[in-house]
């Protein structure tokens, strides 16, 4: 009977802590735009992780790899269940990265709870912003679900972002849930239901919420001032095409029908709008415009693609089109071969191509698998499931028409604060943003990758442009408020002035990501020293 009791209450401890992380799971998600709450329920996000701090712990040390896992392949399944129409491998891969590096920082979380006491919740949101950074690097760099970007309906909470990028809102943002988190360990969760012990018990925390309380009146106090007034700058006036057509479905009669609309909707917008520039899509046109002027290899495209050389000589406007820049070079073995570029052209008045811009940062799998011979089992898998491989650009272009320069990145680049950064570093006074994320079928998706853009404007204190296939297509000022906003999966164009603001110079523009790297290196330094006291004292005890 003691064993079956035993048995019975450690599962019942398990199926409790299991609840806990799924709680935390489906905050997350709540937490963002979702099929729910189109903006996202953002004030969650302050909240979201408590069930995540209580739940590590109720873990016994060793199990902690194992709920991690669990944790970061349910938030992200339900985060990112759009990915399943992004490609097959997509939704199963996605989550199970973030599995991984969950069963790798959950065991941190734990040892920062036992290792540092009534300080524990300081050192796992230094922990968790540790993984925050961690998880951009590299090639399988991927910046959705960051919390702090669940502000982004919330001006007035993220302008210290040009002080600190999204990594000190991410910082304002998780800070109360591990101290709650760490109350509600302490205390049990009976004290909040006693009005007497709760005052007893936030008395004792009252450093720690009054420390808290501080930072979050700065954030305040900074959201109203740091504002800038843009009201003098002059105006780029575009007209960005929505043209509701997924280059994914290949073909001709896809190519010519996406063409017919591009050109009818941009026709309008210049007869009504007077635009200064119209600004298509990422491969809003997809047969490559140079490659099928050089080589008239495919004589349909090639009809194309002289039907779009034709309409570009006849207008007054410059044009920015999404284009697949195609290129012959020599392999190692000398031959000619074709190599394509995910890219910008910019055509002058008359239809002049005036300069490329070639995406620097592509998309893990999708766009870019550079591990062909250590893994040739998935990049055969990948290449069955129809991927489209990109060489990476190198060249950080800034283009300029009639006196307004401006960058491009490319749909999935916008989600990397370092891009828009080096951009402007390099003379951009705005960004514009060229997107397809028609695939995905799924507005929640569109709206959580625009929220990743409003940062970029704030950061850098530089207006955004965002012109989408199918969502979202919008104008974002440098105080990141959304000035207008196309709806999505609906064909048209969206006309608007753009301030062409240059007079503010941030922090973050100047030094970058230096916060994360602080947080970095205080994880790493705060753990070290933890682990030293902890073996000295024991060892103290045991002589």
């Amino acid at each position: 009977m003691i064993r079956s009791a035993t048995a019975r209450d450690r599962a019942l401890r398990s199926a409790a802590t299991l609840g806990l992380l799924v709680l935390g799971a489906v905050l997350f998600w709540f937490s963002f735009p979702n099929v729910l709450v189109r903006f996202g329920a953002y004030p969650v996000a302050f909240v979201a992780l408590i069930p995540v701090v209580v739940a590590v712990r109720r873990m016994s040390w060793w199990a902690t790899p194992l709920y991690g896992a669990f944790y970061g392949f349910v938030a992200y399944a339900l985060f990112n269940y759009w990915l399943a129409t992004f490609h097959p491998l997509a939704i199963f891969i996605v989550p199970l990265i973030y599995a991984t590096y969950f069963l790798a920082f959950f065991p941190l979380l734990w040892l920062a709870d036992a290792l540092f006491g009534r300080w524990a919740f300081l050192v796992q949101a230094l922990v968790w912003m540790t993984y925050e950074w961690f998880r951009t690097q590299g090639y399988l760099g991927y910046s959705y679900g960051i919390m702090g970007y669940a502000l982004f309906p919330a001006p007035l909470l993220i302008q210290t972002a040009d002080i600190g990028g999204v990594w000190l809102v991410s910082f304002l943002v998780i800070l109360p849930s591990f101290l709650i988190g760490q109350m509600i360990n302490d205390h049990q969760a009976q004290v909040f239901l006693s009005t007497r012990r709760l005052k007893a018990v936030l008395r004792w925390r009252l450093p720690e919420l009054s420390g808290y309380a501080v930072l979050f009146l700065f954030a305040l106090v900074y959201g109203v001032l740091a504002p800038k007034d843009y009201q003098e700058a002059p105006n780029w006036r575009v007209a960005l095409v929505q043209q509701n057509v997924d280059p994914w479905v290949g073909g001709f009669r896809a190519y010519e029908h996406s063409l017919d609309v591009l050109l009818r909707e941009s026709d309008q917008a210049l007869a009504e709008e007077n635009p200064d520039a119209v600004i298509w899509s990422e491969t809003s046109f997809v047969p490559s415009i140079d490659y099928h002027t050089r080589y008239r290899t495919d004589q349909e495209r090639y009809e194309l693609v002289r039907q779009l050389r034709d309409y570009l000589q006849r207008q007054e406007v410059p044009f920015v089109i999404g284009n697949s820049d195609g290129q012959l070079v020599r392999n190692a073995d000398g031959d000619l071969e074709r190599v394509d570029y995910n890219a910008v052209l910019v055509f002058e008045r008359g239809g002049e191509l005036q300069n490329t811009y070639r995406k620097l940062h592509l998309v893990p799998f999708t766009e870019h698998f550079p591990y062909e011979r250590q893994l040739p089992w998935l990049y055969q898998l990948l290449v069955e499931n129809d991927t489209t491989f990109w060489e990476k650009g190198t060249d950080w272009t800034v283009f300029e028409l009639d006196g307004v320069r401006f960058s491009t990145p490319i749909c999935f680049e916008d989600t990397f604060g370092y891009l828009s950064r080096g951009f402007v570093r390099r003379g951009a006074q705005v960004i514009v943003n060229m997107t397809n994320d028609l695939w995905s079928y799924s507005e929640p998706a569109a709206m959580q990758h625009m929220g990743m853009a409003v940062f970029r404007a704030v950061e850098n204190r530089r207006s955004v442009v965002r012109s989408t296939n199918g969502g979202m297509t919008t104008i974002i000022d440098p105080n990141g408020h959304l000035l207008d906003l196309y709806p999505p999966f609906q064909e048209g164009y969206l006309a608007g002035d753009v301030p062409v603001f240059t007079d503010a110079h941030t922090v973050y523009t100047a030094w970058g990501d230096w916060l994360a790297y602080v947080f970095v290196a205080a994880t790493g330094l705060a753990l070290v020293f933890g682990v030293v006291r902890f073996t000295v004292r024991r060892r103290g005890v045991s002589n």
